[in-house]
């Protein structure tokens, strides 16, 4: 049976694969005083539009001008990783199908399979561009991110040594400085001002393809992926390709309203999925690394999920809209003021949150020890409830999951369960309640989505705390009507609509 290569998001940054694994420690910082001078794109934000800029014009856009003021304001962005004889292919994720490995090393700006003993160096490929006449330069964290050695060559082929003012990979932005004065700069827009069908040009260095233009139209806006939670990314059909992470995307005003970080694609190449990072996020950012090096977050503590049809109607939401509460940390915010699984967050501070992944970019950008008003709907009614964002507590390490242990029988929702051992509770951090799942049949409970290895923690607004209660629970349940059913899967709590039919 012939594969076929799946569609995968990945970041756009070109690898010359010269060497074996890559390993080494991140280059981030804590700022040097004086190394950063001020400047208006980091003095505030959002930037408004310059008086000085053209206004739009009617019609098909030209982008002769903005090329010409710009190009020489987007930089070419070099690395050099050293990796040791013994270093394994970090950062790669597990299980990848026949090819894809190739993909991934690509688009990651990682070396090629080790073929010999030694030290080996990889080289990876980006774009950036200058916000200083000082040098000042923003691109991707991952452009950067573990380099020995960033070389920025300039529009007149004069090649400098950069050094990394601060890296975050959460929101994928670096800040990078080069010891040089005189620099032409990219003039900054209010990403917030873009619209759906706005034209957008790219200036980068695709396959190394210097100040390569591409233009398109945005097709998206507030995109959330997998791997940025804090970041609602422009979707756009502008023509972006390994080595043009890290490059500018102007509006057609010539002002800079993104960084372009990923795309979609089943061929490692582009297909018409671009995302960029707005740059009202990345300023915000860049001022914080130029600050401190580090960038300080929102916190709620919550886990947090996207209600379907099926969920909504279990909560007696008429509409599917809202981030639904799994889980809350007891330590966090939201414990502290009172919300609880099965809460539905409608708005945060007045901002309408019509899915799961609106939240987390409102909540990180919110600074810590600010209060907020959220709507909550619980109990099938609306209510306004208070409290002070906390700032993001660093990643810990992860929960292990359960292991499987006696059958029970499978009852009416056609799954086996069994009692949580003193071992798992400690893994799993569950003190009380709960039943571990170790099988399921199709039936009610598969239909639902629950897996092996989950562990039912409630059914409705019933706790369960063993395979008995959780059959008469069950046995109880009305047909055809929704239920929101609350597992854990993994260090994650999320509702399933499970629904019995007749």
């Amino acid at each position: 049976m012939r594969y076929q290569v799946p569609l995968v998001l990945v970041a756009v940054t070109a690898a010359l694969m010269l060497g074996s694994a890559l390993s080494g420690p991140a280059v981030s910082g804590p700022a040097e005083p004086g190394t950063v001078s001020a400047n208006p794109v980091l003095a505030a934000a959002p930037v408004t539009a310059p008086t000085q800029a053209p206004e739009a014009q009617p019609g098909l856009p030209n982008f002769k001008a903005i090329i010409k003021r710009n190009q020489a304001s987007v930089v070419n962005i070099s690395t050099t990783q050293k990796a040791d004889e013994g270093a394994g292919m970090s950062g790669l994720p597990e299980g990848l199908p026949p090819g894809m490995e190739e993909l991934f090393r690509q688009f990651r700006g990682m070396p090629g399979p080790r073929s010999g003993p030694g030290p080996r160096e990889g080289n990876s490929l980006g774009s950036g561009f200058i916000i200083s006449a000082d040098g000042e330069i923003l691109t991707n964290a991952h452009v950067v991110d573990g380099a020995d050695e960033i070389i920025v060559k300039l529009a007149d082929n004069s090649e400098k040594r950069a050094k990394v003012i601060g890296l975050d990979k959460a929101s994928d932005v670096a800040l990078l400085k080069i010891d040089a004065t005189g620099l032409p700069v990219v003039q900054v827009g209010d990403s917030s001002q873009l619209e759906v069908g706005d034209w957008v040009l790219a200036i980068g260095s695709p396959f190394g393809l210097e100040h390569t233009a591409t233009q398109g139209i945005v097709s998206a806006l507030g995109r959330s992926l997998p791997d940025g939670n804090y970041v609602p990314f422009i979707q756009t059909d502008v023509a972006v390709n390994p080595g043009n992470s890290g490059g500018p995307l102007f509006n057609t005003r010539g002002e800079v309203v993104g960084i372009n970080s990923q795309i979609y694609s089943r061929s490692g190449g582009y297909m018409g999925l671009s995302f960029a990072i707005p740059i009202n996020t990345a300023t915000s950012v860049a001022r914080q690394l130029a600050a401190t090096g580090s960038v300080q977050r929102g916190w709620l503590g919550v886990g947090i999920q996207t209600l379907n049809g099926d969920l909504a109607k279990s909560f007696g939401l008429d509409t599917p809209a809202g981030a639904l509460i799994g889980q809350v940390d007891k330590t966090g915010p939201a414990s502290k003021a009172g919300l609880k699984p099965g809460d539905v967050i409608l708005a945060f501070n007045g901002v309408p949150i019509g899915q799961s992944a609106d939240l987390p970019p409102l909540v990180g950008e919110t600074r810590p020890g600010t209060e907020v008003a959220l709507t909550v709907w619980r109990d099938k009614k609306s209510r306004e409830i208070k409290l002070t964002v906390a700032q993001l507590k660093p990643a810990e390490g992860e929960v292990v999951a359960a292991t499987e242990k006696e059958d029970q029988k499978p009852g009416i929702l056609n799954v086996q369960v069994a009692a949580l051992t003193a071992e798992q509770r400690q893994q799993t951090g569950i003190e009380t309640g709960g039943v571990l799942v170790v099988g399921v049949s199709a039936g009610p409970a598969a239909r639902a989505g629950v897996n092996a290895g989950d562990i039912i923690l409630q059914v409705g607004d019933q706790l369960v705390s063993s395979p008995q209660e959780l059959a008469g629970l069950a046995g109880k349940l009305p047909k055809g009507q929704p239920i929101p059913l609350l597992i854990q899967r993994n260090e994650g709590r999320i509702f399933l609509p499970l629904t019995i039919t007749g």
